[in-house]
């Protein structure tokens, strides 16, 4: 289903290539990140999911913990088990869940085919994106789950551009 009010105002709705999804990755670093940074960056997704009327859930940890939780109206619970599935991409490839499917796909094969990992663990689709900390590396994630996968990929980047005034 498409969301034409949910989906964010620079993206063109052209998949992305490796190298871009790289990039971003690249581009999208903390100086550092707090409990506090975790709840501003939660609430400016809230903010902009309601702003969209985007039915998402939304998930912020670090190490293992959950910082932050919201499930917006029209989510459900199927979207926290995408959350802790497309997590799980990122704390195992330290990448994000949409650029890990992305390179398999362009191997010419897909995650669930190659991976050797139980897709009911793990799902290399858009929506987590980690949380990278400059001299410390890969520290954390945050998700966003309920709309198709491109458009979480690019709603969790357009939030993390606008956080870190990209």
């Amino acid at each position: 289903m498409h969301h034409p009010q949910i989906t964010p105002r620079s993206a063109p709705e052209l998949t992305p290539s490796v190298e871009e999804l790289e990039k971003q990755e690249h581009r999208l670093v903390f100086r550092q990140f707090t409990n506090d940074d975790a709840w501003e960056l939660g609430s400016l997704l809230v903010e902009m999911a309601r702003e969209r009327q985007a039915p998402v859930a939304i998930d912020i940890h670090r190490a293992g913990q959950q910082l932050f939780h919201a499930a917006l109206p029209g989510s459900a619970p199927d979207n926290d088990a995408w959350i802790i599935r497309k997590r799980r991409v990122v704390e195992r490839y330290g990448a994000a869940s949409y650029l890990v499917g992305a390179r398999f796909r362009a191997k010419g094969t897909t995650f669930e085919e190659s991976s050797r990992l139980d897709p009911d663990a793990y799902a290399a689709h858009g929506g987590s994106f980690p949380i990278n900390v400059e001299n410390v590396g890969v520290i954390g994630s945050v998700t966003v789950s309920g709309l198709p996968q491109l458009q979480d990929h690019r709603f969790v980047v357009e939030a993390l551009e606008t956080f870190l005034k990209l």
